[in-house]
């Protein structure tokens, strides 16, 4: 094996601390789920809704009324709980953009200790929610909690991809996806009604969320920061050199701290971006398309509709504990995503995507035929089954894992801590998207909705097929100069060829 390459003990301690950050952000998306209605009956006795129900059983209620405040059906509820789902996407939303400050601000390592004090009390808010209004406190710990996962699902992707060596930066970079849909799992299991999901342990199964970041806070300070982000931000050639032994071992770094030093000396003669800059900047404006569409892919390829919808279409095809089937779902997760990390780095990520992409799209139209005509015949809910398996499998092979990760192979340092937080944003804000709308997209279209994932997986397909290149094996330079050439033929305006030989003095060296 190539010198410098292998993995050693402390890049494995340094990746196993980041991707807990992620865990806990799995953990977080899962958790709320699955205790729905024994949430929202605390909600409902501490809102008084239960007295109000006392009232109307002393009259003439009617049993639709008895049956509106025993499911939880009470608007006041209704709006708390739904509040409680939403806030965690709103709060991701707006800590998506401080991403690149925080990671820059005191670097990779200290930005992650920081933002852990977040999840923290977002833990305690939400385990002693009992003490006070159960909805005030779980509302509170949630918009914290997405707060914290906003920022962590930046700085996790950021700090791996910085620490990765060329030959295994793909299936290092595909673990924060890995933890992701671990922590999912985790929150799944735990959240049966046997276990955590009952009337008494509920607020415990909440608090939970934020125990990876205690762990993940005594282990940090052993990790070694960024080499790319002492040598080109900071210009501590020393330590950076110190930081590069420490994660790949004994090995010459002088060629790693040349290709820092070509990307530092370009960093030099440009102002630092700014998110507005970025998006503004011709030179990088097919990477971040590029970068921004991955991520606009991963939501609305209807995987977050599945995770609505599987559980109704175990429930019609006659499974009968469906949450069982979920959990499953859940495993073939945990699975394909272990399969995305032993490939990524030997089929690349072009061929993953495509892959992914173009097999959710036929999973998409399997769903539909079987959702039309599994009324009139029986073995039709096995399609539809099947169907959904499969559809989780390609998601995770390519479309769920690479968009976190190629965000930062796409961009030099100067740029990558903005892009970062651009794609975090757009990730966050289709998830909201997608979050909101989904229920009325269904009550729409019904068992027709996978044809308009179908068709959008379609597109996305296309997309990548024509405008995505393929990052392995590259360095941060090579990459830069794909877009490069791309570019060349394009550029018209004396700006854009002032823009192209700059960059052209980075990427030809």
């Amino acid at each position: 094996m190539e010198s410098g390459k292998q993995l050693t003990f402390t890049l494995a301690v340094a990746v196993f601390t980041a991707v807990l950050g992620s865990l806990q952000y799995g953990y977080s998306l899962g958790v709320i789920n699955a205790p729905q209605k024994v949430i929202e009956k605390h909600y409902g006795r501490s809102l008084g809704v239960w007295s109000e129900r006392a009232a109307v059983l002393s009259g003439n209620s009617t049993e639709e009324e008895e049956e509106k405040f025993e499911a939880g059906q009470h608007p006041s509820v209704v709006m708390y709980w739904s509040l409680s789902v939403a806030i965690f996407s709103i709060g991701g939303v707006l800590s998506s953009f401080l991403v690149g400050f925080v990671g820059d601000l005191r670097g990779r390592v200290k930005g992650m200790l920081m933002v852990n004090v977040l999840a923290v009390v977002a833990g305690l808010l939400m385990g002693f929610c009992k003490m006070w209004k159960p909805h005030i406190m779980v509302i509170s710990g949630r918009a914290v909690m997405g707060f914290y996962c906003g920022l962590t699902s930046g700085l996790v992707p950021m700090y791996v991809g910085e620490i990765a060596p060329k030959a295994y930066r793909g299936a290092l970079g595909t673990l924060h996806q890995l933890a992701i849909v671990i922590g999912i799992l985790i929150s799944q299991v735990i959240g049966l009604d046997f276990i955590l999901g009952n009337d008494n342990m509920w607020p415990l199964l909440l608090g939970l969320s934020g125990a990876p970041a205690i762990l993940q806070s005594l282990l940090l300070p052993l990790c070694p920061e960024s080499p790319r982000y002492l040598y080109i931000l900071m210009g501590k050639e020393q330590e950076a050199r110190k930081s590069l032994l420490r994660l790949k071992g004994s090995y010459d770094p002088t060629p790693d701290l040349e290709e820092m030093k070509r990307e530092k000396d370009e960093a030099d003669k440009e102002p630092r971006f700014s998110i507005l800059s970025l998006i503004r900047s011709s030179v990088y404006r097919q990477q971040l398309l590029v970068g921004l569409m991955m991520h606009i892919s991963q939501q609305f390829s209807g995987i977050n509709a599945i995770f609505y919808y599987s559980t109704d279409i175990f429930a019609r095809a006659g499974v009968s504990q469906p949450v069982y089937a979920t959990i499953g779902v859940g495993a073939i997760n945990v699975v394909f995503t272990l399969l995305s990390v032993a490939l990524v780095d030997k089929a690349g990520r072009r061929t993953l995507i495509l892959a992914g992409l173009g097999g959710m799209c036929c999973c998409g139209i399997a769903m539909t035929v079987g959702l039309k005509y599994q009324s009139e015949f029986a073995w039709m809910s096995y399609i539809s089954m099947s169907a959904i398996f499969l559809f989780v499998s390609f998601f995770e092979i390519g479309p769920g894992p690479i968009p976190w990760f190629i965000v930062a192979e796409l961009f030099s340092q100067g740029p990558r801590p903005a892009a970062i937080a651009l794609a975090g944003c757009c990730n966050w804000t289709s998830n909201f998207i997608i979050g909101m709308t989904f229920p009325y997209i269904q009550a729409w279209l019904g068992g027709y909705v996978f044809i308009l994932f179908a068709v959008l997986l379609f597109g996305f397909t296309v997309f990548t097929f024509l405008r995505v290149p393929e990052t392995k094996g590259k360095t941060f330079e090579e990459i830069a100069a794909v877009f490069h050439k791309g570019r060349k033929k394009l550029a018209q305006s004396p700006k854009d060829c002032t823009e192209l030989e700059q960059l052209k003095a980075s990427t030809d060296a």
